[in-house]
C-alpha cells in the first residue's frame, strides 16, 4: 500500500497524513521455468464453465453463502460501508511502548504530512516528551487494525498490531533446576556480550551469496558447497557456560 489517504484524529484536532510503507523488499527475484523446456511458467486465471481464459479486468470478488450461490462486491461496495471515521486513525488511549509486547507488531507505515504542518509537529513533540505512543484504531483495505503511533527521529510512524486471536500459543516450557553458579555463569556471560541495538551492522549475508552464485552461473562456474564454520559441542552446561566466557574475554 501506497499514497493512502488517511488523517491522524486527535481530540478535536485533525491532521491529514498519508501511509507510507516503511519497509522495501530487496529479495532476489526469480523465476519459474517449465524443466523440459526452460520457457517461463505464465499464470493464468481459467474459468471451466465458460472454458477461457480471463483477464484481470473481468473478474470481480464475491462472497459464497451457500454452495455455489455468491453475492458480489464492488470497490464502491466496500467504500460505502466505510465512515469517515473509518478512514482516520482515530487515537483511543496513549501508554507506554515496554507495555506492548512485540509479538503484535506487523507493519510499519511513515505517516507524512506537510512539512508546513504545525499540528503534525506539535504531536510528534508532544509524544517525545511524554514518552508514551498512541494506540489508533482504522480500516485499511478491508479489515479494522489496531497499531501504535510512536514518533523517530524524523517523522511519525504507525506500526499495525495482529490481533489476540492471530496470536498462537505456545506451550510453556518446562521449568529445570539450575544452580546459583550456574546462573551467575550465564549472567556474566550476557554482559560480557551486551552492546548497543546497531541495525546498521546487520547484512543479509545470503542474499549476497546468492547473486555471486548467480554470476558463477552466468559465467559457466559451478557452485561449491559452503564450509560451515567448526563448532565445539559441550554438553556439560557449567563448562559450556565458562569456555563461552573466556573465548569472549580473549576475543
Amino acid at each position: 500500500m501506497a499514497n493512502y489517504k488517511s488523517a491522524i484524529s486527535f481530540g478535536l484536532v485533525h491532521i491529514p497524513v498519508s501511509l507510507e510503507p516503511v519497509i522495501k523488499n530487496n529479495d532476489t527475484s526469480f523465476n519459474q521455468l517449465h524443466k523440459k523446456c526452460k520457457h517461463r511458467i505464465s499464470y493464468i486465471k481459467y474459468c471451466p464453465y465458460c472454458k477461457k481464459d480471463v483477464e484481470q479486468k473481468d473478474l470481480v470478488k464475491a462472497y459464497e453463502y451457500t454452495k455455489d450461490n455468491y453475492v458480489e462486491f464492488t470497490k464502491e461496495d466496500f467504500e460505502k460501508i466505510k465512515t469517515e471515521e473509518d478512514k482516520t486513525l482515530e487515537i483511543i488511549s496513549f501508554v507506554k511502548i515496554s507495555e506492548i509486547d512485540p509479538i503484535y507488531l506487523e507493519k510499519s507505515y511513515y505517516l507524512e504530512t506537510d512539512n508546513k504542518n504545525k499540528a503534525y509537529t506539535l504531536f510528534k513533540k508532544a509524544l517525545e516528551k511524554e514518552k508514551k505512543v498512541a494506540i489508533a484504531k482504522t480500516i485499511l483495505g478491508n479489515k479494522t487494525y489496531y497499531g501504535m503511533i510512536r514518533f523517530s527521529d524524523k517523522a511519525i510512524i504507525f506500526t499495525t498490531f495482529y490481533f489476540e486471536e492471530e496470536i498462537k500459543n505456545s506451550d510453556i516450557i518446562e521449568d529445570y533446576t539450575y544452580s546459583e553458579k550456574e546462573l551467575n555463569l550465564a549472567i556474566e556471560l550476557i554482559k560480557s556480550m551486551t552492546d548497543r541495538f546497531k541495525p546498521e551492522t546487520f547484512k543479509d549475508d545470503y542474499q549476497d551469496k546468492i547473486k555471486d552464485a548467480i554470476e558463477k552461473k552466468i559465467n559457466g562456474e559451478k557452485i561449491k558447497t559452503s564450509k560451515s564454520k567448526k563448532k565445539e559441542s559441550i554438553s556439560d552446561l557449567m563448562e559450556a557456560l565458562e569456555k563461552s566466557i573466556r573465548k569472549k574475554k580473549h576475543a
